[in-house]
């Protein structure tokens, strides 16, 4: 059976010397938080998620959930317990504003914090998950009687909240979708469609589900200019604000997955249900971005925090396990066998992982820290702020879930045969991986919001920060011969990531396939020079660290080694993925569509 140690350590490096959170402790938007909050929280979310759920994960995901006639859903054995468990703790509330019962701390730090739950158990982290998105969609958007209803028992985890999108006849493509909304002639609708792929849709762990539903009013216009939202609980409110009546919806049936068994996805149906519009008619497309951005982040997360718990028994296994000699003669020659440990490749796949775990968990902790501070401060941060969230949250979702399969099977190869055993583990980390390069817009879907969208918004503003902000921390990064390979390798990679953007410029306008099948590689060199500018910024903190006398000085060596690892071994693919960007779209789209099809 796995095991699972969260890794605080890590996670305080990057909050208190990498990115600098405690230097922001008492200002606006951080006023909740102090500076030696930190380090407690975090050793404490560890200890607990550890110990409590990360136990549950093999044997929820064998056991998953179980759907009844009446269209109910029951969870693993002990999920109900442990939600309250975790709800009563605090740990869902630690971003929630006071006046909604929350704690008021940045939303970084919860960001953290969620990581260890979605390692220890990711299926069960997912019924907390849409939460918190729903709760930012209705506070955008709704009226504020639907905020006062539904908003403090949503932020208090009393109810949770779910995104309804796909139809079974189109997935990304909302402006397929049916489902269809009537007035009832007293402020509510009725909707009636049938929604698939619906995580958490239905489950015995709360005493409400709110659901977010997106549907087309009677004279609503064709495509996504038609779609509205609409608040569906699975119980409507009484006037006391506690469930009441039965709405009529249910979950028709329990997705037969690859993967997350412990969650409900589910097939919803919705047969006359009550709603209410959220916002205005015919904008709900806009209202459920507010969602899904942040569940975009999320799910970047979920990737690397399963590269993260494959990772720890991966090198587990590697230290435990005999097999061979090492190249060089047996290092232990009273032992029947040398560890794996000694080999060369298992060293290459351990270090190659724990690179790219490392440098998207300080990404992905920046970015949050960026969100932070989009809300806050003076209109020319706030945007700066913005333009970095908008730009990078699609590789931390998708070159983040990237790194969560990559690493997992990476870690699955270490363990052989026996990693391909379900009582071992390792095979549920690289199935719960999968999904998240697919769900929230698949990885592709990312990679052309990036090149169509974001490059482009508010005339190329944020990319240009970007490489800014880059050269700017290489020219501070001075003469330091402990980070010199890193320091080259990254502007080598940051001039092939300005070669490609103007590549783009010059050939996506006469030739938009052009930009389809270049955004891919585009978007997998921008992850490499953000890790990279990541590893450089970690490299000097950890310098500094033992300049001055670290107790923990091994930890700042390996971080060191880690870093000159991730500039020798990935920054240099930097460079051919510009060549195959710069190959363009011209045999991709030569190939006649039949052709694709074997006949034989």
């Amino acid at each position: 059976m796995p095991t699972y140690t969260a890794p605080v350590r890590d996670t305080r490096f990057v909050l208190e010397q990498v990115i600098g959170l405690p230097e922001l402790a008492g200002k606006p938007g951080f006023e909740a938080l102090e500076a030696d909050m930190i380090e407690p929280i975090l050793e404490e979310a560890g200890r607990f998620f550890a110990e409590v759920v990360a136990p549950t994960n093999l044997p929820a995901d064998k056991e998953g959930c179980t759907r009844h006639e009446d269209g109910t859903v029951t969870t693993p054995a002990g999920f109900k317990a442990m939600y309250e468990q975790v709800r009563d703790a605090g740990w869902t509330t630690l971003a929630m504003p006071v006046e909604r019962g929350g704690q008021g701390l940045p939303g970084v730090l919860s960001f953290a914090v969620e990581e260890f739950m979605t390692s220890a158990n990711m299926a069960f982290g997912m019924y907390f998950g849409l939460t918190s998105g729903a709760i930012e969609a209705i506070e955008a958007r709704a009226s504020d009687e639907l905020r006062a209803l539904y908003v403090p028992k949503m932020a208090s985890g009393q109810w949770t909240g779910t995104m309804n999108l796909t139809e079974p006849h189109a997935g990304t493509d909302l402006g397929l979708l049916r489902t269809r909304a009537e007035p009832n002639g007293d402020g509510s609708f009725a909707v009636t469609g049938t929604k698939i792929f619906i995580s958490s849709g239905e489950h015995d762990l709360t005493e409400n589900i709110i659901h977010l539903v997106l549907a087309r009013t009677p004279d609503a216009p064709k495509g996504v200019k038609g779609i509205s939202m609409f608040i569906v609980p699975k119980f409507i409110p009484d006037a006391d604000g506690n469930p009441g009546q039965r709405n009529s919806l249910s979950c028709g049936s329990i997705e037969e997955k690859m993967g997350i068994h412990a969650n409900a996805t589910c097939v919803m149906n919705y047969d006359g249900a009550t709603g209410w519009l959220v916002g205005d008619e015919n904008k709900g497309l806009a209202a459920m971005f507010i969602m899904m951005n942040a569940a975009r982040l999320w799910v970047g997360l979920q990737g690397y925090s399963q590269a993260e718990n494959a990772y720890q028994n991966g090198a587990a296994y590697a230290l435990d396990r005999r097999q061979g000699r090492a190249l060089t003669g047996p290092t232990e020659p009273g032992e029947i066998a040398d560890q794996l440990i000694v080999h060369p490749d298992v060293r290459r796949l351990l270090l190659d992982s724990r690179a790219r775990v490392e440098g998207m968990r300080a990404l992905g902790l920046w970015v949050a820290l960026q969100a932070d501070l989009s809300r806050h401060g003076s209109e020319e941060d706030r945007a700066k702020a913005d333009d970095m969230v908008q730009l990078l949250t699609p590789i931390v979702k998708a070159i983040g879930t990237d790194i969560g399969m990559r690493v997992a099977c990476d870690m699955q190869q270490v363990w052989g045969g026996h990693g391909y055993i379900a009582e071992n583990g390792m095979e549920q980390f690289v199935r719960d991986a999968r999904i998240t390069q697919i769900y929230e817009g698949a990885n592709g879907v990312q990679a052309m919001d990036l090149v169509g969208r974001k490059l482009a918004m508010h005339g190329g503003r944020a990319i240009q920060t970007f490489f800014g902000m880059v050269d700017k921390e290489i020219a501070a990064a001075g003469e330091d011969e402990r980070f010199a390979t890193l320091k080259g390798a990254l502007a080598k990679a940051n001039g092939e990531l300005k070669a490609a953007s103007m590549w783009l410029m010059q050939n996506g306008p006469a030739n938009p396939n052009n930009i389809g099948s270049a955004a891919y590689h585009y978007m997998e060199i921008l992850g490499l020079v953000s890790m990279g500018w990541m590893w450089l910024r970690s490299a000097k903190s950890a310098a500094s660290a033992l300049a001055d006398g670290a107790d923990d000085a091994g930890f700042m060596e390996a971080k060191l080694i880690t870093a000159r690892h991730f500039a020798e071994s990935h920054l240099p693919e930097a460079g051919a993925l510009r060549r195959k960007l710069e190959a363009g779209a011209a045999t991709v789209m030569e190939m006649p569509a039949e052709a694709f099809a074997r006949n034989g």
